[in-house]
Formats: structure tokens, sequence, C-alpha cells
């Protein structure tokens, strides 16, 4: 069989069509409150301050903008993907279709770091804020269970003398169970979660427009200069830092393609599945940018680089001292939502997988009466809690950002290459101007890949040499397609 041989559109319209035995359930509305639950996370509350006073000035809310455009340009992609070929395998599946087996393995395992790693990263900043939380009234959690047992300094591993971090272990086995319960179960819970943190966003922005419009002169005074002087290094403020801050707060984006994986569970997703994806990112681009104007309104931005740039910047301007704690669960919330819906994500790309003959059958079970994936859910819940628990929140988030992008990479080159080999294909929803977005969105994605640390590359390249040995070892030999003409 070919390394390349590709998977046809018809053949997986079939599979979608098909019952695979998961409950279709979701919403339109679900969709898109999945999305926001995976993008809005704590780093709206801390990362928009920082990028304000260390890159952008109040310029952040134009960062906002262009990393903003930087994944449009890739929802683009998957929009017209997910519509087209509505599989949980996301964008494994659009990969067998377009570039062939070998680069659909390469992206599914790829996929799998990055969903493996982005639900343990979001539950050590969950412990964190939790840790926070409840010290405010009274409940004092030792250290030696709040944090991991190595820590990454200078490039090397160092022993810190620590247990584990234990709040971040049990908020991952937590929503482990809630998942493999029911999908119609954890979206009601992320359903709750978003209205609560997007609540309490909105609280903000109308707080601090209120405030600003009470004195429009402190305002002016605080965005002057809106786009400050650079200060002769690179990335620090001018334009260069106005791109500078639009790479750290790429983080803050990374989620609204994890909706993709949901498409078998969704009741219409040739309609549902483009909303889901490009409502969820054009809601949360609108309170992002509205948020980093209020925030840079209210308070000077170089007094924002600290842990609660928000929180800081509502005392001083005389909001209620319980504004504090209401943030401070809407940012616990928010995290919920976030490690929810990335812990659903992995198990149905596995279940992709194992459905071509690529992993072995059990990881393609369902449960009987929960008609969730229950045995990858389970899998990839305690892969999580051991990551969480352990691993230092450094190497975490580095090993996340570097396989979305580079998923982000491969289903915009996957667009174009598909409108040239099947331009007749039906589409449901399409990309536009192919293939100029689907080129600047690889183009983007590929520049802050190749911003990431050597470390965090070679990691990424280690990973990929286990995968091909798995591929090579096992699911070339068992895969579905290699094996249907024999």
């Amino acid at each position: 069989m070919s390394l390349f041989q590709t998977k046809s559109i018809e053949s997986l319209q079939k599979e979608a069509a098909a019952d695979a035995g998961l409950n279709r359930s979701l919403t339109k509305l679900n969709l898109v409150s999945l999305g926001i639950g995976a993008i809005i996370g704590a780093g709206i509350f801390v990362l928009t301050g920082q990028a304000a006073a260390q890159y952008a000035g109040p310029a952040i809310a134009i960062s906002f903008v262009i990393s903003g455009l930087g994944c449009l340009f890739a929802g683009l992609c998957y929009a017209e993907f997910a519509a087209m070929i509505p599989i949980a395998g996301s964008a494994y599946t659009y990969s067998y279709a377009t570039l062939g087996e070998f680069f659909a393995w390469i992206i599914g395992w790829d996929l799998i770091l990055e969903y493996l790693f982005v639900s343990p990263t979001v539950a050590v900043g969950w412990s964190g804020h939790f840790v926070a939380f409840v010290k405010e009234f009274g409940l004092v959690i030792p250290v030696h269970l709040t944090e991991a047992p190595i820590s990454y300094i200078n490039g090397h591993f160092a022993a810190t003398g620590h247990l584990m971090n234990l709040p971040a272990v049990c908020i991952c086995l937590v929503l482990t169970t809630l998942l493999v319960i029911g999908i119609k179960e954890s979206a009601t819970f992320n359903n709750f979660m978003v209205v609560t943190k997007v609540s309490v966003l909105l609280a903000v922005i109308a707080f601090g427009a209120w405030f600003l419009l009470r004195d429009p002169g402190l305002a002016l005074r605080n965005w002057t200069p809106f786009i400050p002087a650079n200060t002769g290094t690179y990335g620090q403020f001018g334009w260069s830092g106005i791109f500078k801050g639009a790479a750290v707060i790429f983080f803050a984006y990374i989620g609204f393609d994890a909706v993709s994986t949901a498409a078998q569970e969704s009741k219409n997703p040739q309609k549902d599945m483009p909303m889901g994806i490009l409502g969820s990112l054009a809601v949360c681009t609108v309170l992002f940018i509205a948020i980093s104007l209020v925030l840079t309104g209210m308070s000077k931005y170089t007094e924002l680089n600290n842990s609660a740039p928000v929180v800081n910047a509502l005392l001083a301007a005389g909001a209620p001292p319980m504004l504090r704690y209401v943030v401070e669960i809407a940012a616990i919330a928010g995290l919920s939502s976030v490690i929810l819906v990335m812990l659903m994500g992995q198990p149905r790309i596995f279940f992709s997988m194992a459905n071509d003959g690529l992993l072995p059958p059990v990881f393609a079970k369902v449960h009987p009466r929960f008609k969730t994936p229950y045995v990858t859910t389970i899998l990839t819940g305690v892969i999580s809690a051991v990551l969480a628990g352990l691993i230092p929140l450094s190497v975490l988030g580095e090993m996340v950002s570097i396989g979305t992008l580079f998923a982000f990479v491969i289903v915009c080159i996957s667009i174009a290459v598909l409108r040239k080999t099947r331009p007749d294909a039906p589409r449901p929803f399409r990309t536009p101007w192919v293939p100029l977005v689907p080129m600047l969105g690889a183009g983007i994605c590929f520049v802050q890949m190749y911003a990431l640390p050597a470390d965090t590359w070679w990691r990424l390249v280690i990973w990929l040499f286990i995968g091909m040995g798995i591929y090579f070892g096992y699911s070339r030999h068992h895969s579905k397609l290699g094996n249907a003409g024999k």
C-alpha cells in the first residue's frame, strides 16, 4: 500500500452518516458554547495585562486583532472540512482525505500530543487559581501538594522536593468521570461554566465602560500613546511589540479546533459545525478586544505586569472588593470548561484512528449505556492527571503551542490541496479566497512555531519519531484502507 493513499470524500461522508454508536445530541448553541468553553480560560484575565505591560501597551487590542486573524484563517479552513467531512477525527481525518495515510497518522499523532498536554497545562493553571481562592477563606493547602515534584529551569530538570499537584490531578479525574457519563451532561456543565465566565467578562466590560465614560480624560491619558515607542529592542513596544504581543496571546485563542472533534455528536453537522467554530471565534475575539481596551483605559499599561491585572485595575478604579472574588470564580469556571472540552477532544481522535485500523480496536469501544468512547476517555483522563500532577507548567505549555500550530498549518495546506484535487466535491461551507486564506493561515501559524524555543522543537521531533515507530510497527499492517484490497 502507498504511504500516501487517501480515503475518498465519499467513503468518509458515508462513515459520518452511519451510526457510530455516539449520541447525536449537540445543537448549534451547544457547539458555539463548546468553542467558547475551550477558548476563554484564565489567560484573558492574566495574559492581556502582562502582554500590554511588556510588549504592546494599549495597542494590545491590535495584537488581539492580528492573532484573531491568524486563527480566523485557520478557522475558515476547519469550517469547510467540518461541514464537508463531519467526523470526530478533526485534522487527522481531513489529512487522510487530502495528503494520505502517512500524513494522517503524523497529524493524528500530533493531535494526541496537543490534547494530552493541553488538559494538564490548563489543570495546573486551574490549581493555582483554586489554591489562591480557597486561601482567601482560610483554607491553606500544603505547598508539597500543590507543586510538581520536578522543575525546568534554564534547560535543566531539577527535583523540587514536592509530592504532586493534587488539585490539578483531582480536577482532571472529576471531569473525566463527567465525560464518561455522557456528552449531553458534559455539554450542560460546559454551558453553565460558559454562562458564568462570559457574564463576569461582560460585567467587567460594562463597569470599565461606565468608569471611562465618567472620566474620559483619564482614558485618554492612559491610552496616550496608543502605540508606545519602541525601546530599541525588537518586541519591546512599537509595531514589533504589537506582533510580539500577538504571538504571546495566541495561546488565549487555542481551543476552537476542538469543536470539530464533536462532529459525530452534532444533530446537524453540515450546517452547525461552521457556526460552532466561527461563531465561538467571533464572540471570543470581540470579548478579548473589549477587555483589553477597558483594562488599559482604567489603568496605565505599565502597571499591569502582575498576576492579577484585571482585579488590580478594577480595584484601582474603585470597583467593589467583592468583584475580586467574582473574577476569581470566573477564572476557575473558565479553566474548568477548557479542561472539559480538551479531555473530550482526545478520545474522539483515538476513536477515529481506531476505526481506521491505525490503533487497536479497544480504542473505538463505545459504552453501551452512556454512548461515549469510555475506554479512551478514562485513558486520556488518567494520563492527563499524571502529567498535571508531575510535570512543570512551562514544559507543558510549550508542547501545547507547537502541537496546535502544527495542526493548523496542516489543515490550511490540506484545504488548498483539496481544492485542486477535488474541486467538484460538494461543500456545504466554502473557505473564501482560496488559496490566499489557507496560505496566510499556514504562514502566520508557522511563523509562531518558528519563534518557539529549540528544546520544544526537539521534543516534537522525538514525539514524531516515536509515532513513526508505532505506525510502521503496527498501524500500517492493520490499516483498513491498506487491507481493503487483500
